[in-house]
């Protein structure tokens, strides 16, 4: 394959698939080096900054300064890697690694695409919607793959996973998005995440990301859940209602404006 480091994986598919399956209350895994490097570059360097073309960057009461771009030119750099991660090579290794068989990728990117965050940006710990909206197949995983050369603890941003129900709402990963850091979990009704803390990079510095995510036109009947979109959940305490009262009176305005 062009990007994805496909020899690495099959070399080393069993120790994913061990960690994977080690993990709970759901099942992740991340490592680092998942493209070639040069071709990781090749895609940052392809990466446009978010005043270039078009970007969808509506701000919500729980996702503020977040960019996203999932239209790219036939036969660009960005296109072709998104083809890579949507084909059926890299989806079988990935359905044999996870045991979600029978994959099957989102052409359209509904929700994915080129992700990238300014200063300030957050996106409040949540369970994803459930069902595609056009396909109505079952969402099943989430890959990630980072872009962020000589990111500093500080500057937040981190992935987190949660571990919430009626008595327990904890955080069970703290992942740094650095460059060429792919993060794969899967989506079901427990599986909690975000980047809660507000972007705190110096000006100029923005968080970029790959996301695609995978469906199936079945899941196990134990995980079937009624129709509903993104779920957020405040794990920031009295900074996070803050948070969210700008960011909303933000949204408001870019409604009134619009």
């Amino acid at each position: 394959m062009e990007f994805i480091n496909i020899n690495r994986i099959q070399q080393e598919k069993e120790d994913w698939k061990k960690a994977w399956n080690s993990k709970k209350p759901f099942r992740y895994f991340h490592c680092d080096n998942f493209l070639h490097e040069t071709k990781a570059n090749e895609v940052l360097n392809s990466y446009p900054d978010p005043w270039q073309g078009e970007w969808d960057n509506t701000t919500y009461t729980n996702q503020k300064n977040k960019y996203q771009k999932r239209k790219f030119d036939e036969g660009t750099v960005l296109d072709r890697i998104f083809k890579e991660l949507n084909s059926v090579e890299f989806l079988s290794l990935l359905a044999e690694i996870t045991g979600i068989p029978n994959l099957m990728p989102d052409p359209e990117l509904f929700g994915g695409g080129l992700h990238q965050s300014i200063k300030g940006a957050f996106l409040d710990v949540h369970i994803d919607y459930n069902i595609h909206p056009k396909t109505k197949q079952h969402r099943r995983l989430n890959v990630l793959v980072y872009l962020n050369k000589d990111w500093k603890d500080e500057y937040e941003g981190h992935l987190e996973l949660w571990e919430i129900n009626d008595t327990k709402k904890e955080r069970i990963e703290r992942i740094a998005p650095l460059f060429n850091r792919m993060a794969m979990f899967e989506t079901n009704e427990i599986s909690y995440h975000g980047h809660p803390h507000p972007l705190n990079t110096p000006k100029g510095l923005n968080r970029k990301s790959l996301a695609v995510y995978y469906y199936t036109d079945e899941r196990p009947a134990e995980e079937v859940a009624s129709e509903h979109n993104t779920i957020y959940v405040n794990t920031t305490g009295t900074k996070g209602k803050v948070k969210n009262l700008r960011s909303g009176f933000k949204a408001l305005i870019e409604r009134i404006k619009k």
